[in-house]
């Protein structure tokens, strides 16, 4: 009787020590995103700012740490829908864009992988660019933090860079918006389109054969406007 309750302890135990499968599959799943977070957090620092390049802007966060980020997109999801899970899922192009157009968005947390999509992460590009020294990593990160949830966005005057910007350095700017606003007015503000305006003017005043002087006055005073601004 010996040897068979000795085999019976033998496989007992090895049956009771070793987990099933899908058991061992979630370890090793946890164990890599426990090594990841390990692995981003010796490459960034709590309130650092994270900067990654797209097609045709640049995106801003801040690390919070975990190899989580803090960033704002804009997004419809929370304005058409209660359902949470849903929300939390990466944003598709789609919500991205109906969400610029509604001027809605959110400062959500994402993990680096979903934030950084495949581009290269610059660090604190804006230390050396911004005349306001940077805060405190922690006071970053918390008001960060303290600004999740819905918000409502622009392109132009509140996007992710014035979101970073508030966060690390106490003021609500855009290097970005700047540098277009900039462009615009160099297009639209330029002798060139001076002229071309005045010339559709008078071509207008004639097709249309108005000659009153409010008509004829506007139609100077507008050339003429653009060309003392360029």
């Amino acid at each position: 009787m010996f040897p068979l309750q000795l085999l019976a302890l033998i496989f007992i135990s090895s049956a009771t020590v070793d987990p099933p499968p899908k058991e061992k599959q979630k370890e090793k799943k946890k164990e890599k995103e426990e090594e990841e977070k390990d692995r981003y957090d010796l490459m960034f620092r709590r309130g650092d700012l994270l900067e990654v390049p797209r097609t045709l802007f640049t995106h801003f966060g801040i690390y919070l740490g975990g190899g989580r980020v803090a960033h704002f997109i804009p997004d419809i999801m929370p304005i058409v829908s209660s359902d949470q899970f849903r929300i939390k899922q990466m944003v598709t192009n789609t919500r991205l864009l109906l969400g610029v157009l509604t001027k809605c968005g959110s400062v959500r947390v994402d993990s680096v992988e979903d934030f950084a999509y495949g581009a290269e992460i610059i660090i604190n590009p804006m230390d050396k660019m911004c005349s306001c020294a940077a805060l405190e990593g922690e006071q970053v990160a918390q008001r960060a933090e303290k600004l999740l949830g819905d918000v409502a966005y622009s392109l132009l005057w509140y996007n992710c860079e014035h979101f970073v910007m508030y966060c690390r350095y106490g003021t609500v700017m855009s290097f970005q918006t700047f540098q277009f606003c900039k462009t615009v007015r160099k297009l639209l503000l330029s002798r060139g389109v001076a002229k071309v305006t005045a010339l559709l003017a008078a071509c207008l005043l004639v097709y249309l054969r108005v000659s009153n002087t409010w008509s004829v006055l506007l139609a100077v005073l507008l050339p003429f406007l653009l060309w003392m601004a360029s």
